[in-house]
């Protein structure tokens, strides 16, 4: 079943972590991303931070906007819903960017964004750690870095890595 968490509870939520969601390179991973209530308002979030510092000089917004965007991850387990989420993130970001530069936003810069939504959110299930459909594989997700100029770096991980690092770091180092 499907649960739609209303946008004053979305908000609510991410003010308990106000400081990350306004930072432009601070990632972030939803499981269970659905159509990407979360994940649109941190994208709302960081967009307002990178227009105030970088609005003046298209290149600079369009680094970092960039960046904004290839922070956040999705999984869901209905190709619909991660379709959609990678949707919406795209027309947030299109919406601030041709607001901003109108006849001036590239075509280029546009398919960067939908080529890491396409990258960063995934149809597939959180829990088995594997993409969903007749031949599952494991989720890959990449990791973006900023290098020289305009130029974006690109690491791929696979997410049962992740998850394993995060479990190990939860255990005890001694026992009784």
């Amino acid at each position: 079943a499907e649960v739609l968490t209303p946008p004053e509870i979305v908000g609510a939520m991410l003010d308990l972590v106000k400081q990350e969601t306004e930072r432009i390179d601070s990632r972030f991973l939803e499981p269970a991303c659905g159509t990407g209530n979360f994940l649109v308002e941190i994208l709302e979030r960081k967009l307002r931070v990178v227009e105030k510092h970088y609005r003046k000089v298209q290149l600079e917004y369009e680094r970092y906007a960039v960046l904004a965007v290839s922070s956040l991850y999705g999984i869901d387990i209905l190709e619909d819903n991660a379709q959609e989420c990678r949707e919406r993130l795209f027309e947030v970001f299109d919406r601030h960017y041709t607001r901003l530069f109108g006849s001036k936003a590239k075509e280029a810069c546009r398919e960067t964004v939908r080529y890491i939504l396409e990258r960063n959110i995934i149809h597939g299930d959180a829990l088995s750690l594997k993409t969903v459909g007749k031949n599952p594989q494991p989720i890959v997700f990449s990791e973006w870095s900023l290098v020289n100029g305009s130029l974006l770096k690109r690491r791929d991980f696979a997410f049962h890595e992740l998850v394993t690092q995060a479990s190990m770091r939860d255990l005890p180092l001694f026992s009784d």
